[in-house]
């Protein structure tokens, strides 16, 4: 599922379009989380500036959610039977603008939640509620041939370390600085800017 918004974007207007995107859907509920979605998004990002992550890995963690927003599917909630798929989404809309550690992370987040349920089973116990229903959509634990597979993948470190940003980026407290704060840092990471 290509979506619209990836036709249309370029390096040049990646920028007005996660400005645009973020205040129309930014204020959206996250997934049943106490945070909104820039809010869990933002604090991701933050927490891996503040630990030094390399730009690739800020970036991916500030955008992992994005096909929330770009997807015909819209929002998960937690009344959902199926799965989304924004991951997949979000993963199309950026990958012909970012290096493909940046879109591997995105694609691949929500199978490392299940890859680390399947190896770490206290990793489960730290997910929340709507976390640990959308992992039930999502296809639950990997199988030990998905593990072996998912192993596999070039970025997978990368892709580990994002998904843990993710689980943290959920706190109601926590402030973080704005969007504008982090395009300095896009610019960096896009293809060709």
């Amino acid at each position: 599922m290509l979506t619209l918004d990836a036709l249309k974007l370029t390096p040049q207007n990646i920028i007005p379009f996660l400005e645009d995107i973020f205040e129309r859907f930014g204020e959206e509920e996250n997934l049943g989380e106490s945070v909104t979605m820039a809010q869990h998004m933002l604090q991701g990002a933050t927490l891996a500036e503040q630990e030094g992550q390399d730009d690739e890995i800020i970036v991916a963690t500030l955008l992992h959610d994005i096909g929330h927003f770009t997807s015909n599917l819209g929002c998960f909630t937690l009344e959902d039977s199926m799965d989304r798929g924004h991951e997949e989404a979000g993963a199309q809309t950026i990958e012909r603008i970012f290096p493909s550690i940046v879109s591997d992370c995105i694609r691949y987040h929500v199978a490392a939640k299940r890859y680390l349920c399947a190896t770490s089973p206290v990793y489960f116990e730290y997910l929340s509620e709507a976390s640990k229903h959308s992992l039930k959509l999502q296809g639950g634990e990997m199988s030990k041939t998905e593990v072996t597979e998912f192993e596999k993948k070039t970025n997978l470190d990368s892709i580990i370390t994002v998904r843990y940003f993710d689980d943290l980026g959920k706190s109601p407290d926590m402030l973080t600085p704005p969007l504008g704060h982090f395009f300095p840092t896009v610019k960096r990471v896009i293809k060709e800017y």
